[in-house]
């Protein structure tokens, strides 16, 4: 006989092990198990291993809603993070409930049943499980695990030195007393320049065009004098709140007067470089603040490495590698013994995951965003997608009591089955407006969102407060079933 769970998660990173508590704290009758397709807990954080791995949030608002983040740095390392997870995991008791080495490959509804049909490769010897759910939810993240995305640079192949992807980081790899190219100018790769710039001979940050580089304190002054004299689940709430209004300003006001926005903004880099740096042309993007996601630099440890020399940044494009380094298009070149391609990540959706219902495959990259969290004309399914412009737990906790709020009424009233369903009247656009790279090449890879609510992602916490944690989810889009109705999503 298969398995079978009331809900299975798919994923043990920070949005999948969230989901596993607020399920035991809010559906405790109900039974669920988490399938993670690598050997350890952790997603993103036992992923990436690369020189100084840090949060780009404060861990205040990426931390969890119910377990305050006590540590005193609010940006914090790779490893910092990975040890809350598991700390929460086990605490919480979740850890008990992952099945290691379990990637679930393919998910066939069946509305006759109210359930879905989960195939899983378990382990590398291709042995496949298969079990039963009646709600599947997806914590996977939005990218493909197995590797980043690298252009097809001219000549990559006669570099002589050593070429890794930021993704691919392994404990071998070294670069003390080495020169290093960074190509790339997002989070990673301002993570990057400083660390590696401790112990190469220098480094090089090569962008094609900047990024809004904006410095922030390591340590949040007001949260920690509020943990010495507070209690510690009073104290997070207080900071937690103070970040997200903050957040919530800074964007809004970004988008209101981007000008004023940008002069800030450069004024601070100014003030970091001196007056003699050339902030035009390598700290100025064409585009307006929050246009993409601002990179986050704690105590402005990248404008520190710059100054003193160890890091340096070239505003340029490749033309060729070379066998020692990169030859740009203004014919300088970039001699070096490592390069580090920090150039994205290659966007995913639903894990690339194979989904029939009742027998007809479904390409989920054609259906609407309901709620940012489920699919139009998708039964018992919803995901984890956190935000473009906050952190991403603000939203994955959100989305997993609104799944336990939608179960529990399900429940109440004897329903098996829901879906969203449009009405034909609302017209699309974009999953995401937003400029940055890795989003432009992928909308072909996700779904479409609408022009009004509940199709309409809210990119604000407090509205998506509002919509998923007080709003009815009987709201005359979600359409609920039973068994003995036969067809899924037929009318209530």
């Amino acid at each position: 006989m298969q398995e079978h769970f009331d809900v299975l998660v798919v994923g043990a990173g920070i949005s999948g092990i969230g989901a596993g508590v607020h399920l035991q704290k809010h559906c405790p009758d109900r039974s669920y198990a988490i399938f993670e397709g690598r050997e350890r807990l952790g997603g993103t954080w036992d992923l990436f291993q690369y020189p100084g791995i840090r949060s780009d949030s404060d861990m205040y608002t990426l931390g969890f809603s119910f377990k305050p983040w006590t540590d005193a740095k609010a940006i914090a390392d790779g490893p910092s993070i990975l040890s809350y997870l598991k700390d929460t995991a086990n605490e919480y008791g979740v850890a008990d409930k992952i099945r290691y080495q379990h990637m679930v490959k393919r998910a066939s509804w069946s509305s006759e049943d109210a359930r879905w049909t989960v195939d899983a490769q378990v382990g590398d010897n291709g042995e496949t499980v298969q079990v039963t759910c009646g709600f599947l939810y997806m914590c996977s993240g939005y990218y493909n695990y197995e590797a980043g995305y690298t252009p097809d640079f001219p000549g990559i192949e006669n570099f002589a030195g050593q070429i890794v992807h930021p993704q691919k980081w392994s404990p071998d790899i070294g670069y003390a007393g080495q020169r290093v190219v960074v190509i790339g100018s997002g989070a990673t790769a301002v993570t990057l320049v400083p660390e590696l710039a401790k112990e190469a001979a220098h480094v090089t940050m090569l962008q094609r065009s900047p990024t809004y580089v904006v410095s922030r304190p390591e340590e949040d002054g007001m949260a920690n004098w509020m943990n010495a004299r507070l209690p510690a689940k009073l104290a997070y709430a207080i900071t937690r709140w103070k970040n997200i209004l903050g957040g919530i300003f800074i964007y809004r006001y970004s988008k209101k007067k981007p000008e004023k926005m940008k002069s800030f903004i450069l004024e601070q880099v100014r003030k970091q470089l001196g007056d003699d740096y050339d902030v035009a042309t390598h700290f100025t993007p064409t585009y307006n603040p929050w246009d993409q996601r601002m990179c986050l630099v704690p105590n402005g440890d990248l404008f520190d490495a710059i100054r003193d020399g160890s890091a340096s940044v070239v505003t340029d494009h490749i033309d060729t590698f070379t066998e020692k380094g990169i030859r740009l298009k203004s014919g300088d070149e970039l001699e070096a013994d490592l390069v580090v391609t920090a150039t994205g990540l290659d966007v995913q959706f639903l894990s690339d995951l194979a989904i029939t219902v009742d027998g007809e495959a479904i390409d989920p990259t054609q259906g609407m965003t309901y709620k940012g969290m489920m699919l139009s004309d998708i039964p018992n399914l919803a995901w984890a997608m956190g935000y473009t412009n906050a952190s991403w737990t603000l939203k994955c906790d959100l989305t997993a009591e609104y799944l336990c709020r939608l179960l529990n009424h399900m429940k109440q009233h004897g329903y098996d089955q829901c879906v969203p369903r449009s009405d034909g009247t609302v017209d699309v656009e974009p999953w995401v407006d937003f400029s940055s790279g890795y989003i432009q090449r992928s909308l072909h890879k996700m779904p479409q969102q609408g022009t009004k609510a509940p199709w309409k992602l809210n990119q604000n916490y407090v509205l998506d407060l509002a919509a998923l944690s007080y709003k009815s989810v009987d709201d005359g889009v979600m359409s609920f079933s039973r068994k003995s109705d036969g067809i899924a999503g037929a009318s209530a």
